[in-house]
C-alpha cells in the first residue's frame, strides 16, 4: 500500500493546542481512534464546511472526548491534500496514516486502519441541483423585502437571540435561525459563519434518517410494523429477527448498546463497518419493552432501508433525490462507512438553513409547496410518545421521547406537543407546531455547560405574541 508522501504546495497542515500527557502509553487501538478522529473531523470541516485551519483547531478539535485530548497532542499535523480531498494522520511507524477521504454529497469516510487508496470508496450517483441566487426562501435563500409581520417583536426576539450569543442559555452558539408560518423572521452567526458554514449535526442526524424512512414508508419500500428482515439475523432460531422498524425508531431495539449507547467511535471515526458493529450485539431485553439510546438502533433502521432497496447505488441517492434536494437542504451532506453505509446517528454536516427546512417540513405535515414528501401524519407518528420512554430527570420536566425525536411536555413556555432533533454540543431543532415555529440553534457546547434548548425557545416564543 502506498503512503501519503511529502506535503506538496497545495498540501497545508493543522494541529491541536498543547495538552498534558497521559501516565500510560495509549494502546494502538487508542491510538488508531485518535488518529481517525482527527483525520475525520479535519476532514469534513475542511471540505463540507470550507473551514479555516483555525476555525477547526479552535472548534471541531477541542472539547473532545477526554480519553483522546492526551493522544490528540502526542500525533503529527493532519496532512490536507486538497487536489486529492483527503486528511491524513500518522499514528504508527509500521501502519499507514488514517485517512479520511472526501466525496460530493457523502462527506469525509474514515478509511479502515491499513487501507490508504480512497478508490475503494462509494459515490452518489445523483442529479447535481443547484440553488438560483434569485429563488426564493424556503426553497432558496433570497429573503423577501417585507416588513416582517405585525405579531413580531423585533426588539424581544434580538434580545433572545443576544443571549444565546452571549452564553445566557448555556453553551458556545454558532448559529440561530427562527422560522414562522415558513417565514424566516430572524438568523444570527458566530463571527466567520454565514448562512454557507456546515457543522457536524451530531444525533440530530437521526431525524433526518427518521425522515428518510418516513419517505420510504410513503413509497411502500418499508413497514415500520414488519420486522426488519436483515440478514444478519436472518439464521433459524436468531431472537434478534422479531425486533421490527418502529422498535429501531423508538430506541427500543433490546440490543446490546454497552457500555453506552452513544458511543459507537469504531464506526464514526475508526474505520470500522455499520454492519460488523451495529449489527452484531446481542439482545438484552425483549424487543419494545426497554428504552435506551443507542446510535446502533439508527444505523440499523437504515441498514433495513438498504437491504429492502436492494440495488446500492440506488440507496445512496435515495435520501437525496427522495427527500433533501426536494425541500432545499442541497448543503447537507450524509456521511458514510466506507462500504457505503449511511452513519445516520450522527455523522451529517449541513447548514442552520437545512435545519430549519427540515422543521418547516414536519410543521406541515411532510408537505414541501404543495408536493407531498412523508406519509400523511408521519409528523403526528415521530411526536407520538414511544410505548417505552426515557427515565425522569431530576424533579422538573423530563424530555419523552418519539420516533427519533424528542418530546417537550410540560416545560414552561413551550406548548405541549412540541418536538425537537437534539444533538451533542448543542444542535437543536425545536418544531412548535401550536405556534407554527422553528427554532434552529447550532453551537459548540462542553460539558457542564450545555445549552438550554427549552428555556430560550419559550423566550423566542414571547416575541412572537
Amino acid at each position: 500500500m502506498r503512503r501519503i508522501g511529502p506535503i506538496a504546495a497545495a498540501v497545508l497542515s493543522v494541529g491541536v493546542a498543547p495538552v498534558a500527557l497521559a501516565q500510560d502509553e495509549p494502546t494502538p487501538r487508542a491510538l488508531s481512534l485518535a488518529a481517525g478522529y482527527k483525520a475525520q473531523f479535519t476532514c469534513s470541516g475542511t471540505f463540507n464546511a470550507g473551514k479555516d485551519l483555525n476555525s477547526i483547531e479552535a472548534y471541531e478539535l477541542t472539547n473532545v472526548y477526554p480519553s483522546y485530548i492526551p493522544i490528540l497532542e502526542t500525533l503529527p499535523e493532519a496532512v490536507i491534500d486538497r487536489e486529492a480531498k483527503t486528511v491524513s494522520v500518522t499514528y504508527a511507524e509500521d501502519m499507514p496514516p488514517r485517512i479520511a477521504a472526501w466525496r460530493p454529497r457523502l462527506g469525509c469516510t474514515s478509511l479502515p486502519p491499513g487501507q490508504d487508496d480512497p478508490s475503494v470508496l462509494p459515490t452518489a450517483d445523483t442529479q447535481d441541483v443547484k440553488r438560483e441566487a434569485s429563488m426564493p426562501w424556503p426553497m432558496g435563500d433570497k429573503l423577501p423585502d417585507s416588513p416582517l409581520p405585525n405579531n413580531v417583536d423585533q426588539d424581544v426576539l434580538s434580545a433572545a437571540v443576544d443571549k444565546a450569543f452571549a452564553g445566557d442559555f448555556g453553551g458556545v452558539t454558532s448559529a440561530v435561525v427562527i422560522v414562522q408560518n415558513d417565514r424566516l423572521l430572524m438568523e444570527r452567526y458566530l463571527e466567520g459563519y454565514d448562512i454557507h458554514t456546515s457543522q457536524r449535526t451530531w444525533s440530530v442526524a437521526k431525524s433526518i434518517g427518521a425522515t428518510v424512512i418516513g419517505a420510504a414508508v410513503m413509497d411502500g419500500i418499508l413497514d415500520v410494523d414488519q420486522p426488519t428482515g436483515l440478514s444478519g439475523w436472518s439464521a433459524p432460531g436468531d431472537p434478534r429477527a422479531e425486533i421490527t422498524l418502529e422498535n429501531l425508531l423508538h430506541m427500543a431495539s433490546g440490543l446490546d448498546s454497552e457500555p453506552v449507547g452513544s458511543r459507537t467511535d469504531a464506526v464514526y471515526f475508526g474505520g470500522g463497518l455499520v454492519r460488523e458493529h451495529a449489527a452484531g450485539n446481542l439482545l438484552q431485553a425483549p424487543p419494545g419493552e426497554r428504552w435506551r439510546y443507542a446510535n446502533n438502533d439508527t444505523m440499523l433502521a437504515l441498514l433495513t432501508l438498504r437491504e429492502a432497496m436492494g440495488v446500492d447505488a440506488a440507496y445512496r441517492a435515495y435520501p437525496f433525490s427522495r427527500v433533501l434536494h426536494k425541500i432545499g437542504m442541497l448543503n447537507t451532506q450524509l456521511e458514510t462507512d466506507w462500504q457505503g453505509d449511511f452513519i445516520l446517528s450522527s455523522q451529517v454536516w449541513t447548514t442552520a438553513r437545512d435545519l430549519a427546512r427540515l422543521g418547516i417540513l414536519y410543521l406541515n405535515d411532510g408537505v414541501w409547496q404543495g408536493d407531498r414528501v412523508l406519509p400523511k401524519g408521519w409528523s403526528d407518528y415521530v411526536r407520538t410518545p414511544a410505548p417505552s420512554q426515557p427515565p425522569a430527570r431530576g424533579d422538573g420536566p423530563s424530555r419523552g421521547y418519539g420516533a427519533q425525536f424528542w418530546l417537550y411536555d410540560g416545560f414552561e413556555g413551550l406548548p405541549d406537543g412540541s418536538y425537537a432533533a437534539l444533538g451533542n454540543r448543542g444542535q437543536i431543532v425545536m418544531i412548535i407546531p401550536e405556534r407554527n415555529v422553528v427554532v434552529v440553534r447550532r453551537g459548540y457546547d462542553y460539558r457542564g455547560n450545555r445549552f438550554d434548548e427549552a428555556k430560550f425557545s419559550a423566550e423566542v416564543l414571547k416575541a412572537l405574541d
